[in-house]
């Protein structure tokens, strides 16, 4: 994904006077990080939305602030889902030259004659993994062909991504991504609980300055 820059300027205002910026199609938010001062920021939302089409939890953004250049990852979003906008976003401030750990998501795409010969049923597991990377490294997504699941009992597994060099996966490699179930008696039933007792541990998450009341 191209450079993604987002224009900021610095926000005094807090608490409920927020809503009249969200009025004037302003989107509030905050920066902070590890010697970082948390810095409350307000953006355009129309712009916002549209340069962060795509983007994921693991992309690297560029936040313009007042002629400064902020490396940056989404830490939260906040959305009206009646509609369908954001209402508040919390960004975290990385450097270039320190790793970072984080959640990169897990989307399976392709075919699997598993299902389509063996009417069989794909349960996922883990949709997200945890790696620990340069910011500039950290890849948006891990995209898993299902193609390899030929027969019910085929399983592809955290230990099965291919990824750089300059990534290290943090999440136990043999945690399940998917399985092709059967459909005879519960065997996908039991495999779908399974694997949804398997939660993914989170092992490192921004947090607010508690002095903000957005």
């Amino acid at each position: 994904m191209s450079k993604i820059v987002l224009n900021a300027e610095t926000r005094t205002v807090i608490g409920k006077q927020v809503k009249q910026l969200r009025r004037e199609g302003k989107l509030p938010a905050v920066i902070y990080g590890h010697k970082f001062d948390p810095q409350p920021i307000t953006l355009d939302l129309r712009e916002t939305t549209k340069a962060m089409l795509g983007s994921t939890a693991s992309s690297l953004l560029t936040i313009n602030l007042n002629g400064k250049e902020l490396s940056v990852i989404v830490r939260e979003k906040q959305k009206n889902f009646i509609r369908n906008e954001y209402i508040h976003l919390d960004f975290l401030a990385v450097s270039l030259t320190e790793k970072l750990r984080t959640t990169v998501a897990v989307v399976l795409e392709g075919e699997s004659l598993a299902v389509k010969d063996f009417d069989a049923v794909l349960v996922t597991g883990l949709t997200e993994v945890e790696v620990e990377a340069y910011p500039q490294d950290l890849p948006e997504k891990f995209f898993i062909d299902v193609a390899p699941l030929k027969k019910p009992g085929d399983s592809i597994a955290v230990k099965d991504l291919t990824v750089s060099d300059k990534v290290e996966i943090l999440t136990d490699p043999d945690e399940m991504l998917v399985l092709a179930a059967g459909r005879s008696g519960d065997a996908a039933e039991e495999a779908a609980e399974d694997l949804a007792a398997a939660e993914p541990e989170v092992v490192e998450k921004g947090k607010k300055d508690d002095n903000f009341e957005e």
